[in-house]
């Protein structure tokens, strides 16, 4: 198969188009090209007068080493796609595996069990992806919060309620296999090529519906409104698991165990710790949600072309004197600041928008770095402290009813309270509360979001704009404990799998999902 890179296209161009550059760069008659696959697709906006696609394509044609060879230029490769395969299975016990979690990592554990013949037992304390709409739909709508069905636990995971973006800095032979099972699952195919792929919240409870349906037809057991309360253990080996249902408690016999309880589990982190299982803090970030004019920015980004072209996105980071990193996570063009919380009395925001992405606003998380040294407390589950501390605080600060603390980011800069909003409407609901934000975050944050606004603005003009709103607090970016495990995979308790984002391994639905399959492997082959 050959590879060819760099290819440019007008706004506008087509297929046929893209046909013909491939060929002419091959040296052939377009006619001689069979199905072209596109490999990428991203966008060059560096000069705003020639704002234009990029495309990577592949063909396959007879002699493709002598077309190498004839073809000028450094942008046509020989490559040979070898697909993912799932390892060959050594599992022999009569349990089947036990998942905990249906966000990405649990959803891909089990898929890819189930697959090859090991259907399993699935727990979710949450309810499935109609029921939580709904729950969520509620909770926006009314401040009514369910906290076992909510953006945080639920079938999806928190990916659910947010962009579905499918970026990863990972590299790994299973991420082919991720985007293949979700194209297959209803996403849209561009996911496979696009630089920046996103899935949208509605196009993804489909998905996430189409695979639960794929995993009841292999013969999974999904449970939903069941919750994983404690573990059974003998000689330093799982032997079962302690759940609470609808119907009361039970216990589960079980001898695998693979555990993707998502960031926000903080009942399951300290039920692990009590139960010895090895954890340790870890690095996350908090800050604020930050939102513009989506109009402004891709203008900004993309001059007087904006209009013939997706919204535009932005990913910005800088490094301050003090050693503290602020950068922008999670940016939803087009999108909405969400209500996120999963515990009454905390305020949390997040990011969401649709496939569309045809909102007025864009938003993204405006986030400090934070470690251990900055937990009060020996405790492992210090950073969970730390996050509640400032969720309570948010919560305070926006009055009640979960509504949001928010600010003009002119009046941030200058320290003073915001008394309305300008040309920018917060997107958050239930709604927000103006103030000024300094008591819903530590002071080295807020004082570093304000050295960072103007230095981020010399990179996107407009991003400090003084109309734009930031929302208080964002503190769930990550998980704030990583579950120790050993190069098979496994926890020092064997047959336990810490698995995906919660588990401190992975930072996104791709990586998650990548992560899922890779303990999948582990237990399959055990």
């Amino acid at each position: 198969m050959l590879r060819i890179g760099n290819i440019p296209l007008p706004i506008g161009g087509d297929l046929e188009q893209l046909r013909r550059r491939a060929a002419r760069a091959l040296g052939v008659r377009p006619g001689a090209l069979g199905e072209i696959e596109i490999a990428r697709q991203s966008i060059d906006a560096r000069r705003k007068d020639d704002v234009h696609y990029v495309y990577t394509v592949e063909v396959s044609l007879p002699d493709e080493e002598s077309i190498l060879r004839a073809a000028s230029g450094r942008n046509i490769t020989l490559v040979e796609r070898i697909p993912y395969a799932f390892p060959a299975a050594g599992r022999r016990s009569a349990l089947p595996p036990v998942v905990v979690g249906m966000g990405p990592a649990g959803l891909f554990a089990a898929l890819f069990l189930a697959e090859n013949g090991f259907p399993c037992v699935v727990l979710e304390r949450g309810q499935d992806i109609d029921r939580r709409t709904l729950d969520v739909d509620n909770f926006w709508a009314a401040g009514v919060l369910n906290e076992e069905s909510n953006v945080q636990f639920g079938e999806g995971g928190a990916g659910a309620f947010s962009d579905g973006k499918l970026t990863t800095g990972t590299h790994d032979r299973r991420i082919s296999a991720v985007l293949d099972t979700l194209v297959e699952a209803g996403a849209p195919a561009d996911v496979k090529y696009s630089h920046r792929p996103h899935i949208g919240t509605d196009v993804l409870r489909e998905v996430v519906r189409t695979i639960r349906k794929r995993l009841i037809s292999l013969g999974c057991d999904i449970r939903f409104g069941h919750r994983l309360t404690g573990l059974t253990v003998s000689g330093g080996a799982l032997t079962g698991v302690e759940v609470e249902g609808p119907q009361g408690k039970y216990l589960l016999d079980a001898d695998a165990l693979i555990l993707a309880p998502g960031h926000s589990a903080r009942d399951t982190f300290a039920m692990l710790r009590e139960a010895g299982v090895p954890m340790e803090k870890k690095k996350f970030a908090i800050g604020l949600r930050i939102e513009h004019s989506q109009r402004d920015i891709s203008l900004q980004q993309y001059g007087p072309a904006w209009e013939r072209l997706p919204p535009a996105d932005y990913k910005l980071a800088c490094h301050l004197p003090d050693g503290r990193s602020v950068f922008t996570f999670c940016v939803c063009p087009g999108g909405q600041v969400v209500a996120a919380t999963s515990k009454k009395g905390s305020v949390v925001t997040n990011g969401m928008s649709y496939r569309a992405r045809d909102g007025e606003n864009i938003n993204g998380g405006l986030l400090v770095g934070v470690g251990p040294e900055d937990f009060p407390g020996e405790d492992v589950l210090s950073g969970v402290r730390f996050q509640e501390m400032w969720e309570r605080a948010a919560y305070r600060l926006g009055g009640g009813d979960f509504w949001a603390p928010a600010q003009r980011v002119a009046d941030f800069l200058r320290s003073r309270p915001s008394e309305g909003p300008g040309a920018v409407a917060p997107s958050y609901r239930p709604g927000v509360t103006w103030t000024d934000l300094r008591p819903c975050l530590p002071d080295y944050v807020t004082g570093a979001l304000r050295q960072a606004l103007p230095l981020l603005d010399r990179r996107l003009r407009g991003f400090a704009a003084p109309d734009g709103v930031l929302t208080g607090v964002e503190t769930r970016s990550s998980s704030p404990v990583r579950i120790l495990r050993d190069e098979r995979l496994q926890s020092s308790l064997r047959g336990l799998y810490p698995c995906g984002e919660g588990a401190g391994y992975a930072g996104g639905i791709v990586s998650a999902a990548v992560d899922g399959i890779r303990v999948a492997e582990a237990v399959a082959c055990r």
